[in-house]
């Protein structure tokens, strides 16, 4: 009896022993997770401390060496503004894409920088529309006024690059190197049969002959009346090319056409200098002695360098001024909502709501004096386009209003330009395309008979089911939405003819959604002057009667933080870039089949991709 009860005593006495241990032990884990815990909190916030450090510090005024060059790298897509990436800040990019302000903002502070001696171009892939390559051309000409010097180099030069580096004092290019100096070609797409396969078609109501942004749903090949159009307004921005490069280099302009006649891509080196296309073949350890001869060091000394970033923290001696210019950014395709959520997505868009919001505030802000509207569109969403007008008249009534076009302002781009105080264009710049189209998918094919679908109807009035997708839209449908279209092209030719003081019938002979050229507006009066960003903040000052200004640009870019979300929180950009190179040629098509059902059904836009080879 008593051995059971020992027994028993010791058997409960491991027990408690045992409960001991395990609480012991939880109470160990839990301060361990919790230590763990406390330490990731802690290094997140230093983490994010640090990163605010790292940007802070990369935003603190550059200082700027004696004898220094800045370095012009230009390859990648060249946007009207870069985008800012805390991301790119940590590894000493300050961009992580190409920004036509940024680089002609880094070029006019070195162009008054006293320590910056020269620039230095070294080119790659680069993708820009002709009129930005114009501009940063000029731009770099303005540079040379000041006696100082510019040097590019490339191994191998595409076409749109060659002819803004020839701008330059000195051209190289490698020994192995190539120019691909061929011309412009367009080659427009047409997705009717791919559409038929799947059983889809695009039910279509237009206004202009011109008006070809629809021909690749409803055609085999290019209209006479776009073939002609398009035929002229290339050979007009090839013109201006080689006017300019048969300038700067000393070839005359049947000389250059020869070369691009007879494979000048495919030309060597030797050749190539013989041709005068360049100066000589180098090798980039080459170029940088010559670079270090031109700054007159020794050749074991390193070159002081500066980038486009570094220079966005450089102070602009020039730049003073009491009253604000305010420089408004405005480009992408027009859509009235920010459309997002797709694998196929584009990187920037015109957002009606947000530009009339935005143009409401600057017009109440009485240290904005005047405002230029920087415009780089082919046109979108007719509705949002009469939003933008109808705001930049209320602008333009308490303060000057100023459009520099950049690469495109045309159909919808033109349709809220029309109404500026002053209009500059580039001579390269493609505008006009006056008229509008309507456009319902119609996939009823695809649900009905591919898919197998059944539909029947149920409804309280003729029209309840306007615009579904069982079914094409019958012949009353089809006379209203003509009647919208005819509408909307009147009011179109309207703020035309009330912005450029013509008649109507003036409007209607330069309407027919027809394409030009920034130099052919001119002489149509669609425009006011050739120009590019420059010359239309000064037009802006003028007309406001101030001599000491200074420029600000909007909308205002995002924060540290805004930027911090964004990039955890989506990754539709990355999936898009990768999609886009996977696809080539292929993925603009397919991006606007992705997105043709949030777009509005009434547009007032260029040809949905002209699909240049330049």
């Amino acid at each position: 009896m008593f051995g059971q009860i020992q027994k028993n005593y010791c058997t409960f006495a491991e027990l408690t022993q045992h409960n001991k241990k395990m609480k012991d032990f939880i109470k160990h884990v839990t301060a361990t997770v919790v230590g763990i815990i406390l330490f990731f909190v802690i290094i997140g916030l230093f983490g994010i401390m640090s990163l605010v450090g790292i940007v802070a510090s990369g935003q603190a005024t550059q200082t700027v060496k004696d004898n220094s060059v800045l370095v012009l790298n230009l390859s990648g897509d060249m946007q009207e503004q870069a985008e800012e990436n805390f991301l790119g800040q940590l590894t000493g990019n300050t961009f992580n894409s190409l920004g036509l302000e940024e680089t002609m903002n880094a070029i006019r502070k070195a162009k008054n920088n006293k320590d910056i001696k020269g620039i230095y171009i070294e080119t790659g892939v680069l993708t820009a529309d002709i009129a930005q390559l114009q501009e940063l051309r000029d731009q770099l000409a303005d540079f040379k006024k000041s006696g100082k010097w510019i040097v590019a180099y490339s191994e191998m030069y595409p076409q749109g690059a060659y002819y803004l580096a020839t701008v330059a004092d000195k051209m190289y290019i490698n020994p192995e190197g190539s120019i691909n100096w061929h011309g412009i070609g367009a080659q427009p797409v047409f997705v009717k049969d791919l559409l038929a396969k799947v059983g889809m078609r695009m039910q279509i109501i237009k206004v202009g002959k011109y008006k070809s942004a629809t021909e690749m749903f409803t055609g085999d090949k290019m209209s006479d009346a776009n073939r002609e159009q398009t035929q002229k307004y290339i050979d007009g921005l090839w013109t201006n090319i080689c006017k300019a490069v048969s300038k700067s280099r000393g070839i005359s302009v049947e000389k250059l056409n020869e070369l691009a006649d007879n494979g000048c891509f495919m030309t060597d080196g030797q050749a190539l200098v013989k041709a005068k296309m360049v100066d000589a073949t180098k090798y980039t350890d080459e170029v940088k002695t010559e670079i270090k001869k031109m700054l007159k060091i020794d050749n074991d000394k390193a070159i002081n360098q500066l980038t486009v970033g570094d220079m966005a923290n450089v102070k602009d001696e020039s730049d003073k001024g009491d009253d604000e210019i305010a420089v408004y950014y405005a480009y992408g395709d027009i859509v009235q909502t920010a459309v997002g959520g797709s694998a196929f997505s584009n990187s920037h868009a015109i957002v009606g709501k947000d530009v009339c919001k935005d143009l409401e505030r600057l017009a109440n802000e009485d240290d904005v004096k005047a405002v230029v509207i920087r415009i780089n569109s082919g046109g979108g969403s007719a509705y949002a386009s009469e939003q933008m007008w109808h705001q930049i008249d209320l602008l333009k009534k308490k303060k000057p209003v100023v459009v520099s076009m950049g690469g495109m302002a045309a159909s919808g781009g033109y349709y809220m330009s029309c109404n500026a105080n002053y209009i500059f264009a580039e001579p390269t710049t493609l505008t006009g395309s006056i008229g509008i189209f309507g456009m319902i998918p119609d996939v009823s094919e695809l649900l009905t008979k591919k898919l197998g679908l059944k539909y029947d109807e149920v409804k309280t009035n003729r029209n309840a089911l306007f615009g579904t997708t069982s079914r094409p839209l019958n012949e009353e449908e089809t006379g209203y939405l003509t009647t919208a279209i005819n509408r909307g092209y009147e009011l179109f030719r309207k703020r035309v003819a009330d912005g450029r003081k013509m008649t109507i019938e003036q409007v209607e002979e330069l309407a027919q959604g027809h394409v030009y050229t920034g130099e052919d507006a001119l002489r149509l009066k669609l425009v006011d002057e050739l120009g590019g960003l420059d010359k239309a903040v000064a037009k802006a000052a003028k007309l406001a009667k101030t001599k000491s200004y200074f420029t600000s640009s909007y909308p205002a870019k995002k924060d540290f933080m805004e930027q911090l979300m964004e990039e955890t929180t989506s990754q539709n950009s990355y999936l898009d870039e990768k999609i886009k190179t996977a696809l080539g040629d292929l993925y603009e098509p397919l991006l606007i089949m992705s997105n043709i059902n949030q777009t509005d059904r009434i547009q007032a836009r260029m040809p949905y991709w002209i699909n240049l080879n330049f």
